[in-house]
């Protein structure tokens, strides 16, 4: 019982890990990234469905990306939603490629994103936080219904917490690389 919630509280966690690592991709450092336009989604034959469906995303160089789309009906859908997207990028159509440049960052918008990105780790690490508040009271509803003994309880706390404390570390160290990537001119 007490391995069954150790385990529903690390997965749970490792959720709350990977859902920042895709929130940080998708904030954007100046260098080209596939992951930037991950989450844009065109109208493609009445139905919205992501950019990476009806098109081909590279990385052209350092800071250009290209979106080739499979269907020359779909660039000027696809530019469209570049342009509407919340990205701030200009796209340039050359025929049936799409190249988007990545405008340099200045450094007041380099601490806007910072920001954002340590918005995204206080609300990860509010979610571990109650993933541990959760386990504790599974742990304290085990003990009442005297399924578990009060050492076991205690011990399992100990765990439940240490287990939260290396996955802030983990958060941490996240939104410190992402913090240096940003600042790199």
């Amino acid at each position: 019982m007490i391995e069954d919630v150790k385990k529903n509280a690390t997965t749970r966690m490792q959720k709350c890990v990977t859902t920042l690592k895709e929130g940080l991709a998708k904030l954007r450092t100046g260098r080209a990234n596939t992951s930037l336009l991950d989450h844009l989604r065109v109208s493609y034959y009445g139905s919205e469905v992501p950019l990476n469906q009806v098109a081909n995303v590279t990385v052209g160089d350092a800071r250009t990306l290209n979106i080739t789309p499979w269907e020359k009906t779909m660039v000027q859908v696809i530019e469209k939603a570049i342009l509407t997207s919340d990205l701030g990028l200009t796209p340039a159509t050359a025929g049936n490629i799409i190249r988007v440049p990545m405008p340099q960052l200045t450094e007041e918008r380099r601490r806007e994103i910072i920001k954002l990105a340590r918005q995204e780790a206080e609300a990860a690490r509010v979610a571990v936080r109650n993933v541990r508040r959760d386990a504790i009271t599974e742990l304290k509803t085990l003990l009442k219904d005297r399924k578990i003994s009060e050492d076991q309880e205690h011990r399992a706390q100990d765990d439940i917490q240490k287990l939260t404390d290396r996955y802030i570390s983990e958060l941490d160290k996240i939104l410190t690389s992402k913090e240096a990537e940003l600042l790199e001119v």
